[in-house]
């Protein structure tokens, strides 16, 4: 075996090893617009905040959008799920406890990765997660998790007053909208967004 072959053997080794808990590599560039998975995971992964919706109580069952701050996990490390640290003091939470259904929408624009395009430009990539905004119930390991998440993207949320009783929520999603480029959206199911998959030999070409 030449050198050729022994370092493409410790390559693929080295790519293979990365991918953990069916995650696949990621980096903070983004990914290639045929692959949708991939921007979506790194549309998640690289916003800190988005608009999330909910149907409104006040407004008699209109859809409500907020901004709001949210982490899919521990920098670069995302898992895909958002996470949100939510007050029954905001219409959010209280239109979640009482109608879970909910979408969050982040940009590319957000990341400073647009230059000037607009925000509504194909090219410009955006993300919609819809699905069912629930309670995280406190003193359990996803309830730790999510704060390790959102602590480390947002650390002024740990001295958010301890009065207005924050709460951890995820969103459970169940449909996925992308666009990233022309041509409409990319079919995304949630299973493929959940468990990526590195697709090796597209890395090796």
């Amino acid at each position: 075996m030449g050198f050729k072959d022994v370092f493409f053997v410790c390559f693929l080794f080295v790519l293979v090893s990365i991918v953990v808990s069916g995650r696949e590599l990621r980096s903070i560039s983004k990914p290639d617009p045929d692959d949708g998975v991939g921007t979506a995971r790194w549309l998640a992964s690289q916003n800190t905040w988005g608009v999330l919706s909910t149907i409104s109580l006040e407004l008699k069952g209109a859809p409500f959008g907020n901004v709001v701050s949210f982490s899919d996990g521990l920098p670069d490390k995302g898992s895909g799920i958002p996470y949100f640290y939510l007050t029954t003091l905001d219409p959010t939470a209280r239109n979640a406890l009482k109608d879970e259904r909910a979408s969050l929408t982040v940009s590319e624009f957000s990341t400073g990765s647009c230059g000037k395009k607009d925000p509504e430009n194909p090219s410009c990539a955006k993300l919609t997660l819809s699905g069912k905004l629930k309670l995280v119930q406190g003193n359990t390991k996803e309830a730790e998790s999510a704060a390790s998440a959102l602590f480390a993207k947002h650390p002024e949320m740990k001295g958010w007053p301890k009065n207005h009783n924050f709460n951890f929520y995820k969103l459970d999603i169940e449909d996925i909208f992308l666009i990233d480029w022309f041509g409409g959206p990319k079919p995304i199911t949630v299973d493929q967004y959940l468990r990526p998959r590195m697709n090796l030999l597209a890395v090796v070409m």
